[in-house]
């Protein structure tokens, strides 16, 4: 059995149960959290959250890109979030990526250069926090841009610390 048929297995066990009241997804928390895809990252028991009291945005290294300005543009005007959090973390792998490498490696193996950028970091992560703070500011389509915070998160500590 896949690891995909064992969650479809858990999904429909978990359907038979009562569903809560519907309606749009609303955030509890007004909250949008922008963080790594790192399988060892779990946001809700770093942060202390309940599943429904956040928009969850992920993608490898938490960077702003545009899909994730689309995200959090949709979150702000139908779902009514205000505040955003980005959180990066030590250790991530795009601290050591050669981006020109994988984009060569890429081209390579498929005869396709990549039209987007892996956004590596060369090793400093708040730098990248501030840099993805920028463009969530510079964004004409977000609101409340005055209500984001970027934060490491210090994997061997198990600390947030904000990046001013």
């Amino acid at each position: 059995m896949s690891v995909i048929d064992e969650l479809l297995r858990n999904a429909e066990a978990r359907a038979a149960r009562p569903a809560p009241p519907g309606g749009r997804a609303v955030p509890r928390l007004r909250l949008a959290l922008v963080l790594c895809m790192d399988a060892a990252l779990d946001p809700l028991a770093l942060l202390g959250l309940e599943p429904g009291d956040a928009h969850v945005l992920r993608n490898a290294g938490g960077v702003v890109t545009d899909d994730t300005i689309r995200s959090l543009a949709i979150s702000q005007r139908l779902a009514g979030t205000e505040e955003i959090m980005l959180i990066h973390h030590t250790g991530c792998e795009l601290e050591t990526l050669d981006e020109e490498g994988f984009r060569d490696e890429l081209r390579r193996e498929t005869g396709i250069k990549p039209s987007w950028a892996a956004e590596a970091f060369g090793g400093d992560v708040e730098t990248d926090v501030r840099q993805s703070i920028a463009r969530l500011e510079a964004s004409p389509f977000l609101l409340h841009v005055d209500r984001v915070r970027g934060f490491v998160h210090d994997v061997a500590s198990g600390r947030l610390r904000e990046v001013g």
